[in-house]
């Protein structure tokens, strides 16, 4: 549930007082209600904001939203006929939507430190780490992203990466009651296209890396756009991390101020060298010295020289907010993140298996060409391909596995409403070009079964594409499925 205080009302021209807009149609001092977007939820009283979605127009539910009692409309055009309720009319009512919303909470942004992360790549990862430092440091941290919202230890669901900009600032303010003292967000290239975080102060925003993804019907209609998006975060922080090893950092943070920079390959503020891979029973790692601004050894539970990246930015932000590098190092230590290169520790006795999300060819390419560098025995990955998804993208990910994994078991992933055997051609047709070793086994639960059967030490077992999702999708119904619990269960009866 979303946090709403009883008994809130708020004057119409105070909600206003951040947005642009033509003069107010009706009474600027009406008291409203509510914020509402979709008109099935309008409420007596309550401010409805038209918004012009990619498949559905605000505009055409007005009469609806007025029949049900909304007081109030923000709108990019005006009805051609009269209503009973106040008209606002703006150029653009996203943007209006996330300066009301901001007001109508109370601006509860502005009360704590925020930090925005974007990046094609590791927004999760790095958010987790983050947090897991301001957390060894005795504070209280929202945190806001793919896997969910979380105050504290509390989680509460979003249907976003980056939610709407209402959801947001109510979020927000949640956080703030419940005494946190700092936010921890990602910043998704569609909330920002989208305005959702329009008017948010950033003290720190984050750029990771960009690469050629989310590219298409519904999303961006090209690279550049894309990469335009994610520059719009910049203008509205007051300072920028940024990874200098990434390709197009300089043209994505053109706009930003008071930049910080970290890197592995080359002079920066904070930089990582002399990495070392950490395989043990239970953890697969790296370790790494850290020079600059900030200055030690550091252990990270997590694989890989991207990894690396992350943690750097992870140690920009909290040593610029006063946090102890004691406090840093044990944090990254600990951290870990439900479904990204998360290490099972129960099968840890005789093998390494790990989940990770990676859901297409260039985060799989990432991480089997990281974990070939421990040099296992076997390494084998778990995975299949979307249903209703681009052919190409699940060619691309049989392409990958064939070139690095020993043995892939191709499995259920999400089907939805495709049969398994034309999803697999496709992947099968990838995975031939590299002569990949395969082996078919559709149902996900026997897939892992056999792994666990079949696996020694020195193997190491990487179970891709469902990450933290913890349900599969077949012909329009969610199942429950937890790969975690999956492998816990099975151990338990062996």
């Amino acid at each position: 549930m979303w946090f709403i205080k009883e008994n809130m009302n708020m004057k119409l021209n105070k909600l206003l007082e951040g947005v642009t807009h033509d003069p107010v149609v009706g009474a600027e001092d009406l008291e409203i209600t509510g914020i509402v977007y979709d008109s099935r939820n309008v409420i007596p009283g309550c401010l409805f904001v038209c918004l012009r979605g990619e498949k559905v127009d605000g505009h055409a539910f007005i009469l609806d939203a007025v029949r049900a009692g909304a007081a109030a409309l923000v709108v990019e055009e005006l009805p051609g006929e009269a209503m009973e309720a106040v008209m606002v009319r703006v150029s653009d009512s996203r943007s209006a939507l996330a300066h009301i919303s901001a007001a109508w909470f109370g601006n509860p942004a502005e009360r704590m430190t925020m930090i925005g992360i974007t990046g094609t790549k590791g927004k999760t990862t790095t958010a987790h780490m983050i947090k897991k430092i301001l957390e060894k440091s005795g504070q209280k941290v929202g945190m806001i992203g793919t896997i969910g919202a979380f105050i504290g230890e509390k989680k509460l669901p979003v249907k976003n990466t980056t939610p709407e900009s209402y959801e947001l600032h109510s979020l927000f303010s949640q956080m703030r009651e419940e005494g946190c003292s700092s936010v921890v967000m990602e910043v998704s290239s569609q909330g920002l296209k989208h305005k959702r975080t329009e008017g948010i102060h950033f003290d720190y925003a984050l750029f990771l890396n960009i690469s050629p993804d989310h590219i298409g019907a519904g999303e961006h209609a090209d690279f550049e756009e894309y990469m335009a998006c994610k520059k719009l975060l910049f203008y509205q922080a007051e300072s920028t991390v940024v990874n200098i090893d990434a390709d197009h950092w300089s043209e994505v943070i053109s706009g930003a101020k008071n930049r910080i920079t970290v890197s592995t390959r080359q002079g920066a503020d904070f930089c990582g060298s002399d990495i070392e891979n950490v395989w043990e029973p239970g953890l697969l790692g790296t370790s790494f010295l850290l020079s600059g601004k900030a200055e030690g050894r550091i252990t990270l539970n997590m694989p890989g020289r991207f990894n690396v990246e992350n943690a750097l930015a992870a140690i920009a932000v909290t040593t610029g907010m006063g946090v102890d590098m004691s406090h840093i190092t044990e944090a990254l230590a600990e951290v870990s993140v439900k479904g990204r290169t998360q290490v099972l520790k129960e099968v840890s006795h005789f093998s390494t298996f790990l989940i990770d999300y990676a859901h297409n060819a260039l985060s799989m390419e990432s991480l089997l060409q990281t974990l070939k560098e421990y040099k296992p025995r076997r390494l084998i990955c778990l995975f299949g391909g979307g249903g209703n998804k681009p052919k190409q993208r699940r060619f691309d990910m049989g392409l990958v596995a064939g070139k690095y994994a020993n043995l892939t078991i191709l499995t259920m992933d999400n089907p939805r409403y495709e049969e398994m055997d034309k999803i697999n051609e496709d992947i099968i047709r990838g995975l031939k070009v590299n002569d990949g070793k395969y082996l078919i086994i559709d149902d996900r639960e026997d897939a892992i079964h056999y792994l666990i059967d079949h696996c020694d030490r020195g193997d190491m077992v990487a179970l891709i594409g469902k990450g933290h999702e913890e349900y599969q999708e077949v012909k329009g119904v969610r199942y429950p499925f937890s790969e975690a619990e999956i492998v816990a269960r099975y151990l338990e009866r062996k």
